[in-house]
């Protein structure tokens, strides 16, 4: 019997903090720089990432999340992948969700999109068709993108709607790591999620062999004993790190 082929892991990062990420406005198709801070929160999360060889490395065509993948020494082997570009807010490219609210009160991203913009199944399909060609491909996988497509990202990768993107925290200049438990293609998993270089540096991770939560937390339990905690809920507060809520990108 052939051997199965490689699975890919997928980093994927988001672009550092904008002037608009600190206003709490959305930021679609604008082309913003990074700020100082933005600039040295992914200069701190590239330093982690020196030990990890990608094979191939994907970014937005946004400025932001191109400088990011620049900061962290991967601009010259990156390519412009258009699907890892923002979601696409429309009229509302600009503004903050609670001035939004004010004219909708039951409006959520992820549940009604935006109006002149994309709407959450198309969000989702883009998504689906970036997948399908990664998944296609082997070996570390950077992707540098924003925080809503990024969230759509992962909850498709885990086979689940759209809709629970909400529920995903995904910081600036963080790191998530999207793979496959048991290197198994119809279990994919993600390894980690929205972890910062404090974060990173903290738990002291080995970046080049990220392995799903559970079976590093198994290999833990063998070798030191005790008992395994049991799986965290799938909601803001599982997130690796705890952030206030963030609807810009």
């Amino acid at each position: 019997m052939s051997a199965s082929p490689p699975l890919p892991n997928l980093y994927l990062i988001r672009h550092g903090e904008t002037a608009w990420t600190l206003t709490g406005q959305h930021t679609g198709r604008s082309d913003l720089p990074l700020t100082q801070k933005g600039e040295q929160e992914s200069r701190q999360l590239g330093f982690l990432l020196r030990g990890v060889t990608f094979s191939r490395v994907f970014t937005s065509p946004r400025i932001r999340a191109r400088r990011t993948c620049e900061l962290l020494g991967s601009d010259a082997v990156a390519e412009i992948e258009p699907d890892l570009a923002e979601w696409d807010y429309g009229d509302y490219e600009g503004w903050r969700t609670v001035d939004i609210l004010k004219h909708r009160p039951r409006w959520n991203l992820f549940l009604d999109g935006c109006p002149n913009g994309e709407s959450p199944m198309q969000v989702s399909e883009r998504a689906d068709r970036l997948i399908a060609r990664l998944r296609s491909l082997a070996g570390n996988i950077a992707l540098f993108s924003h925080g809503h497509f990024g969230r759509v990202l992962a909850v498709r990768w885990i086979g689940v709607a759209v809709e629970h993107g909400r529920r995903f925290l995904f910081g600036t200049a963080s790191l998530s790591v999207l793979g496959f438990e048991h290197e198994k293609a119809d279990e994919p998993v993600l390894s980690l999620w929205n972890a910062d270089a404090h974060h990173l540096s903290d738990s002291h991770l080995r970046l080049g062999d990220i392995r799903p939560m559970k079976q590093r937390a198994i290999e833990r339990w063998e070798n030191e004993g005790g008992e395994i905690a049991g799986p965290p809920d799938v909601s803001t507060e599982s997130t690796a790190r705890q952030r206030p809520p963030d609807p810009s990108n």
